[in-house]
């Protein structure tokens, strides 16, 4: 006969087998991989709305960023001179902004010095840029800021220009970056018809489809790095030929 507990069971039903107790607990999910950060000095990134978007603002973008844009082209180029007539003909030329190119092409080339402020200048005057287009574009509702960085995030190192960048690469940058020129043509036609769909989609159901998103900010992240490779002058690493960072 079993010997039984006091409340009337077996003794072997009372305590779990030597097999349950060794059983492991289930193990915990592991995390979604994290893909690798990309190598290239030039980083760009806009942060997803993951919100409703204002539909007004959204229906009237190609007007309410007329103000914006008017203060972006004052200091983005803007050029003008005026002559008198006569013999004793006076010219006044004035101008302001723009990306610095020939200055620091130059002082790379002689000096093999990159001055500090012209390469905050040109990175600051960037990152404002890319604020008022993605603003234009639709990836963000929020107005674009003159100087803080918002949800558009632009960002390349400060180059030693006598370690860093090679002083006679600058001649030709430009015309090395033709195949990026190409390329980018055809990506910003995807991109206008690509903004069209993003306009109803936001206008019928207040978000901006996140397909749709990731395709815009890789065109700009593109157009960026060849920015920086062959107008800001801020690197000699040639930019890779992907959306992706």
């Amino acid at each position: 006969m079993r010997p039984e507990c006091p409340e009337g069971l077996p003794l072997a039903s009372a305590k779990p087998t030597d097999m349950e107790a060794q059983t492991p607990p289930p193990a915990a999910p592991s995390p979604p991989p994290v893909p690798p950060a990309s190598d290239y000095p030039v980083s760009f990134d806009v942060d997803y709305p993951d919100r409703p978007l204002n539909r007004l603002t959204t229906f009237f973008r190609v007007f309410t960023v007329i103000p914006i844009g008017i203060v972006l082209a004052t200091v983005a180029n803007s050029s003008y001179s005026v002559s008198g007539g006569g013999a004793g003909s006076a010219s006044t030329y004035a101008g302001a902004g723009g990306l610095l190119f020939a200055g620091p092409l130059l002082m790379i080339l002689f000096r093999q010095k990159y001055p500090r402020w012209w390469f905050d200048w040109n990175l600051n005057l960037q990152r404002f840029t890319n604020r008022v287009s993605a603003y234009f574009l639709l990836l963000s509702d929020t107005y674009p800021s003159t100087d803080e960085d918002q949800y558009v995030h632009l960002d390349y190192p400060y180059p030693d220009a006598q370690r860093d960048l090679n002083r006679w690469l600058p001649l030709v940058k430009w015309f090395l970056a033709i195949p990026h020129y190409v390329v980018l043509f055809f990506l910003g036609i995807g991109a206008f018809f690509v903004t069209i769909a993003a306009w109803f989609a936001i206008l019928f159901t207040g978000t901006y489809p996140r397909g749709i998103f990731d395709y815009m900010v890789g065109v700009h992240r593109w157009a960026n790095r060849v920015e920086a490779y062959a107008f800001t002058l801020a690197t000699d690493r040639y930019p890779p030929f992907r959306l992706g960072p």
